[in-house]
């Protein structure tokens, strides 16, 4: 079975944050790994798609619709649901590991459920310490500051 990385974050992100997630998307494609995402061609999907894809990874894109019109270009495989924003249930229970990068609502309804499935969860520049205290005293959330962190510390709790 191949490992699936998921990467959450906002349909919108600043530069330095899209920055993040293109150079995170090309880790995970050179770690081996499969990229997964909310598959949609804006924010933090469309650039850690993008940039796995020029790693030469695979990536797997979880859409909240019942057609591509909106999916990034660079997902290999997508993945429609028709669900809207219950398809955060599926991106949380799909990867071994969710790297979240600056988001909002969305990007936590994704942390909580991953957590409430005990999934680790890797927070690139992005910290929810004061809301998932319990959890980070647990170790199952982990904050980082860099992608190439956010790759060490994905090895880690996946051995």
């Amino acid at each position: 079975m191949k490992t699936i990385i998921g990467v959450m974050g906002g349909s919108e992100a600043d530069p330095r944050t899209l920055d993040a997630a293109e150079k995170l998307g090309s880790l995970i494609a050179r770690e081996g790994w499969v990229l997964l995402s909310g598959g949609r061609a804006s924010g933090i999907m469309e650039a850690s798609a993008r940039g796995a894809k020029a790693a030469g990874g695979l990536t797997l894109g979880i859409l909240p619709d019942t057609d591509t019109q909106g999916a990034s270009g660079h997902i290999d495989i997508p993945v429609l649901t028709g669900m809207g924003d219950a398809r955060n249930a599926i991106n949380a229970l799909t990867g071994h590991v969710m790297v979240v990068l600056r988001g909002s609502v969305g990007t936590i309804s994704e942390v909580a459920l991953a957590l409430s499935a005990e999934r680790p969860v890797i927070m690139l520049d992005f910290s929810l310490r004061s809301t998932f205290p319990d959890h980070y005293a647990r170790g199952l959330i982990r904050d980082v500051a860099t992608p190439e962190e956010a790759i060490e510390q994905t090895r880690t709790v996946l051995t």
